[in-house]
C-alpha cells in the first residue's frame, strides 16, 4: 500500500504488533550490517512499547550491542534526568540495561547555555559529524542504519513544527527550536531534514485513533513536516488499525 512515491504503508492490527513489528525491522536492519551500526531513536510515546519489546530476553539476545550505535533525532531541552528527556525514556526502557555508555549518543543539554539550544545543537552536530568521519553527507553512505519516526497532531515529527523556518535548513545537521508547537513547550533540538533522511530505513510508528484525522491530512498529500521526511533508501509506515484513515482500510 503507498501513499506517496517514497512512503510505504504497512497496516498492523494493534499498538502490540506495531511494536513488535518495528523490532523486527529494527533487527532486520542491524543483521544486514556486519560492521558498526547507528539507530537513531525517536521521543514521545510512539516508540515505549517498542523500546519496552527490545528489553525482553527474545529480542536483546539478538542484538550485537557492542557494535550498535543509538543517537536520538531531538530532544527537549531539559536535563538528562528531567523526565521529559526523550533519551531518557529510551534509556529508562532499554538502553541502561543492554548498551555499552560509550554507544548512547545523548544530545547534551546539561553542557550547553540553558538560553541557547543552538549551542547544544552544534555539539551533538561535532559528534555526529565525528562519528560519520565527514561534514558533508554522501548519498551513498548514510549516516544511519535506521531512523525512528513519530507524527504529532499538527503533522509535524522529530521537532520540525509546521511554518518553522529549520525545515528548510540544507547545511546544517542539528538545529535548535526556540518553541515548540505542541506540548510540553519547551525549546526543542532537532536533527534536520538532510540527516534524517540520510539513512537505509526511516521507520515511522503511528498507533492510536487520535492519530486518524493528521494521518488523513499526511495521506492526501498537504505539506506537512512528516510528508517532508524521506530516507534515501526505504521510508516506511507501520499504522495500527484504529489510526488508518477509512480510505486506507481503516473503521
Amino acid at each position: 500500500m503507498t501513499a506517496n512515491d517514497n512512503r510505504r504503508v504497512i497496516a498492523v492490527a494493534d499498538p502490540a504488533a506495531l511494536a513488535e513489528a518495528a523490532a523486527e525491522r529494527v533487527l532486520a536492519r542491524i543483521g544486514a550490517n556486519s560492521g558498526r551500526v547507528a539507530i537513531c531513536l525517536t521521543g514521545g510515546s510512539s516508540p515505549r512499547q517498542l523500546y519496552q519489546v527490545l528489553a525482553t530476553d527474545a529480542y536483546r539476545s539478538r542484538i550485537p550491542w557492542q557494535r550498535v550505535h543509538w543517537f536520538i533525532g531531538d530532544e527537549r531541552f531539559v536535563p538528562a534526568d528531567d523526565p521529559l528527556n526523550n533519551m531518557g525514556m529510551a534509556r529508562r526502557t532499554f538502553l541502561d540495561r543492554c548498551a555499552p555508555a560509550a554507544n548512547i549518543h545523548l544530545i547534551p543539554t546539561a553542557t550547553a547555555d540553558p538560553a541557547d539550544p543552538d549551542r547544544c545543537a552544534a555539539l551533538y552536530e561535532q559528534e555526529l559529524q565525528s562519528f560519520y568521519g565527514a561534514d558533508t553527507l554522501d548519498q551513498s553512505r548514510p549516516v544511519f542504519d535506521l531512523v525512528l519516526m513519530g507524527v504529532g497532531p499538527d503533522g509535524h515529527t522529530a521537532s520540525l513544527f509546521p511554518g518553522d523556518p529549520a525545515l528548510e535548513e540544507t547545511a546544517r545537521w542539528v538545529v535548535g527550536v526556540p518553541r515548540a508547537n505542541v506540548e510540553p513547550f519547551v525549546p526543542r533540538i532537532t536533527l534536520t531534514l538532510p540527516i534524517l533522511g540520510s539513512c537505509r530505513e526511516m521507520l515511522f510508528e503511528i498507533a492510536g485513533a487520535g492519530k486518524r484525522a493528521i494521518l488523513t491530512r499526511l495521506f492526501a498529500r498537504e505539506n506537512l513536516p512528516a510528508n517532508r521526511a524521506r530516507s534515501t533508501g526505504e521510508t516506511v509506515w507501520l499504522v495500527d488499525r484504529e489510526a488508518l484513515p477509512e480510505d486506507f482500510g481503516g473503521r
